[in-house]
């Protein structure tokens, strides 16, 4: 009777991941080839949030790793968009620097007319687009292109404008005075930030809040009423 030695049995049962086997090796390879890249890097990434209202609410949504790329908290957005009325029906919103695009997802669930995400890096406006086409959010345009030349070109007016930039950077600053040309009238803006900007003459605080390090506000021009 021939006998099986223990050591073969320790090879056959060894993981691929410390032995890696040649064909298993070309699997992965191809598998990989296959895949969209967007679905490659969600499939991968740990990042998800959760949508937190409206008629997509509990949905998650994955999204890339990224520098600077950090979803609005839960419960900054729940006071956002209980300041805002939380039914967004009929409004036309702008998400700029979108990132994950939460905050355009948000307004999306709760019936926006159109939302417009703006992102730069093509990585993270692709994954955009795949939560787009995973929502069915026929509502939402996904826009490739550096946020302040947009907003240099654009010609569109918005009802809700969420400038969330990374907070290590001007871009906050540097967006806000395109305001008066963006916003529909009675039209808002809500900032997030680390540092408090200094406003336009002719804007003011609406609403404001804080959360750890974080300020975060609503502002409207000074002689307009709230949507």
């Amino acid at each position: 009777m021939t006998k099986i030695s223990p050591f073969r049995q320790v090879r056959v049962t060894l993981c691929p991941r410390f032995f890696p086997d040649p064909v298993w090796q070309e699997s992965q390879r191809s598998l990989s080839s296959i895949l969209p890249s967007p679905l490659r890097i969600m499939n991968s990434s740990r990042n998800k949030v959760r949508i937190i209202g409206g008629d997509y609410r509990r949905r998650l949504l994955a999204f890339p790793d990224a520098e600077n790329l950090r979803p609005t908290p839960d419960r900054v957005r729940e006071t956002l968009f209980n300041w805002l009325g939380q039914d967004l029906y009929g409004k036309c919103c702008l998400d700029l620097f979108a990132g994950s695009g939460i905050l355009g997802f948000e307004a999306a669930s709760r019936q926006a007319r159109r939302v417009v995400m703006v992102e730069k890096s093509r990585q993270v406006a692709a994954a955009l687009q795949s939560n787009v086409q995973l929502l069915q959010a026929a509502a939402i345009e996904v826009v490739t292109r550096d946020a302040m030349l947009y907003l240099k070109n654009c010609t569109e007016r918005f009802d809700v404008v969420f400038i969330d930039p990374p907070y290590n950077s001007e871009l906050l600053n540097q967006a806000l005075p395109y305001l008066n040309d963006l916003l529909a009238e009675g039209g808002m803006a809500y900032i997030e930030t680390r540092k408090w900007p200094e406003l336009p003459a002719d804007w003011q605080v609406w609403r404001k809040g804080k959360a750890g390090l974080v300020q975060y506000g609503l502002l409207q021009r000074s002689d307009e009423q709230t949507i």
